[in-house]
């Protein structure tokens, strides 16, 4: 670590971490000046009886508010339209995002376009929205994505049948409302498949080339405290102690990519999970271990460092073998939560491979990550992951 290099950070989210936090909303909304709410989730949330602990403190201090819950996995440019047209008709002045990505990424979306003129496909990549986003609290309900304190969202484009990100310091919320136990009823796999997002963030923040002082202690913690829990939290849900500590920990990982971005896993997953349907989780635990065998010598000590964290004893080991064991233990955390699928069982085929390897070098994430690829080099990382 170079104690001179020069960097920055900066990351204007309010944080709020408590069991049983959702009960004290009514009294955040009106810390923030809002008057009239838009709740912001996905069907599954609102079928799971989520939206309605948000609605009785809502309730019992009279505050207004409207749901709009027409969000798909990837969430749609459309979503945002549709929210925003909601949004403006019934004089909603904040906006509660409650869910995975998909709900806290379009509700940040709306929050900006309430403030801002034009068309949320105008704001596409870093740093290009002019105004600050209305009051957004957002209240995560999975242990993955990060998108409670983050500059970025990720929409599909339809149309275009890509994803776009729209990356503004003005996106991320005012405040993340983070309750455990909004976490207890989610199922194994989806624990599994957010776990393995967080590590993921975590781990390629830590090993890429915008690394920083800051971010390098905020991965480290992320990372163990993964080590420790993911497995628990996906064979006992009801754990509430393993449950608090993954959502902290994808938190956490997401406090230290906000201003290192990723690296190769996500740069591939961005095109595999729009042309493919791969949930988000998914596409990157199936990448994990073969970005990982394919940068272990652009970073040889950090990932000597992840073999540690998650519990190899490299005694006796060169600090090359240890790093080549960080990839092992890795596979076997994806094989002890359950994740087994291949590319293949989603339909990526052979063909496919070069519009894939195409589109993921234009990602803002190959320049940061430790080995410089090929489009040849993704292809085989692609292959490997079949």
């Amino acid at each position: 670590m170079l104690l001179n290099k020069a960097f920055r950070y900066e990351i204007p989210t309010i944080i709020e971490f408590e069991n049983g936090l959702i009960n004290k909303l009514a009294e955040f909304v009106k810390e923030f000046g809002g008057t009239n709410v838009l709740i912001v989730c996905d069907p599954g949330v609102l079928q799971a009886g989520v939206v309605t602990k948000l609605e009785e403190p809502l309730k019992a201090d009279n505050i207004p508010y409207s749901i709009f819950s027409e969000i798909e996995a990837d969430p749609a440019i459309e979503s945002v339209d549709l929210g925003l047209e909601m949004a403006k008709r019934d004089g909603c002045d904040l906006v509660v995002g409650v869910g995975g990505g998909s709900s806290l990424d379009t509700a940040k979306a709306i929050g900006l376009m309430l403030t801002n003129p034009g068309h949320i496909k105008d704001y596409v990549g870093i740093n290009m929205v002019p105004n600050p986003s209305a009051p957004v609290i957002a209240v995560p309900t999975t242990a993955g994505t990060g998108s409670e304190i983050t500059i970025w969202s990720v929409l599909s484009d339809k149309k275009e049948k890509a994803k776009v990100s729209v990356g503004s310091i003005y996106n991320c919320p005012n405040m993340a409302l983070v309750d455990p136990e909004l976490t207890i009823s989610l199922p194994p796999h989806i624990t599994a498949a957010t776990g393995m997002d967080a590590l993921t963030h975590a781990m390629e923040s830590y090993v890429n080339k915008a690394t920083q002082p800051i971010s390098e202690g905020l991965s480290v913690q992320a990372m163990k405290m993964i080590s420790q829990n993911l497995r628990l939290a996906v064979v006992q849900g009801e754990n509430v102690e393993a449950r608090s500590n993954m959502l902290l920990a994808s938190l956490i990982a997401a406090m230290a990519f906000n201003s290192t971005r990723l690296g190769l896993a996500h740069a591939l997953a961005i095109p595999l999970g729009a042309h493919f349907k791969i949930p988000h989780g998914t596409v990157n635990a199936i990448l994990l271990p073969e970005v990982m065998e394919f940068n272990v010598i652009g970073n040889v000590s950090k990932y000597a460092e992840i073999a540690s964290i998650f519990g190899v004893n490299t005694t006796g080991l060169t600090e090359r073998e240890a790093a080549e064991q960080s990839v092992v233990a890795i596979r076997q955390l994806n094989k002890d939560v359950g994740i087994t699928q291949t590319l293949t069982d989603f339909g990526l085929k052979e063909e496919h491979l070069q519009m894939i390897a195409e589109e993921a070098m234009l990602s803002g994430n190959v320049p940061v990550n430790p080995r410089k690829p090929t489009i040849e080099d993704l292809k085989a990382i692609c292959r490997a992951a079949m």
